[in-house]
């Protein structure tokens, strides 16, 4: 019988802090910038998966480095979790040191069968406040799946992706990018950190790009295309993963309705990430 999480469902958490200039200019230097925002200016789009982030004793920790199942998120026990893909929505500007509010929901939890098992998604939604007004909205996506078992044939390698790109710039992710991430995201995951564990307990070649970072680099690419227009909205959806030491591209054009397509392609042509922004 497969297992239930409706009482999940509705579920709310609040969590309230300042968005730091500190922090910020630890991203800036992360990215290699010459200059980070000041204290009032608009914080970046991507930026805001800096802050909001739980500070979970070691104690409760999983052996994956990510928060003992429970607590907010329904305790699926499936042991690979990860960030599938999210919606946002840039409403007004978050400026940097500011106090914020981010107040989390549980829109949905729904189980599937995929090609190698089970699969849980859990759709939560992110609103987060300052002074009132709401800036950020997010849908986030999160799956849970089974393990790979030992001697399993290996996934069929992904298809060149056939993308036209007007736009291209090559991102060389190295283990220092990775634990910057890791750490200015309060993100204890040890695929992105711990080559043994990433090899041997998850069947990753390497150590994996967080999805988010991925995701962040494209709103600045997006932002860099933009014609200096402010975000106004980001889709994205995690197609397979990056891994340490090998380089990838930030691709896109511009569509017809004057939305920009993105997307990531990895170091062998297949589509890493897709997805869409709009602007103000």
């Amino acid at each position: 019988m497969t297992a239930t999480y409706d009482a999940w469902v509705g579920r709310e958490e609040k969590r309230t802090e300042r968005v730091l200039a500190l922090v910020v200019q630890a991203m800036a230097a992360t990215f290699d910038l010459n200059t980070a925002p000041e204290p009032g200016q608009p914080l970046p789009p991507g930026w805001q998966w800096l802050f909001f982030n739980p500070a979970v004793r070691r104690s409760g920790l999983g052996v994956d480095g990510h928060p003992k199942r429970g607590g907010f998120l329904p305790p699926i026990e499936l042991p690979k979790r990860m960030w599938a893909g999210s919606r946002v929505r840039y409403l007004a500007d978050l400026p940097v040191d500011a106090k914020a509010t981010r107040r989390s929901r549980i829109q949905k939890v729904e189980n599937k069968v995929g090609k190698r098992g089970s699969l849980w998604f859990v759709t939560v939604e992110h609103i987060i406040s300052c002074e009132g007004k709401q800036c950020i909205a997010e849908e986030q996506d999160i799956v849970y799946r089974e393990a790979t078992p030992a001697g399993a044939t290996p996934a069929p390698a992904p298809e060149p992706y056939d993308g036209q790109a007007q736009w291209s710039r090559s991102v060389e992710p190295d283990t220092t990018l990775l634990f910057r991430y890791s750490a200015l995201t309060f993100n204890g995951h040890r695929i992105h950190y711990d080559q043994s564990y990433a090899r041997e307990e998850e069947g990753y070649p390497n150590l994996v790009v967080h999805g988010p970072l991925t995701a962040t680099l494209l709103q600045q690419f997006a932002m860099e295309h933009g014609g200096g227009r402010p975000l106004a909205r980001f889709d994205f959806r995690g197609v397979s993963p990056l891994f340490v030491d090998r380089a990838f591209r930030l691709e896109g054009r511009e569509a017809e309705d004057g939305t920009l397509a993105l997307w990531a392609r990895g170091p062998d042509g297949e589509l890493a990430m897709s997805a869409t922004a709009a602007f103000r």
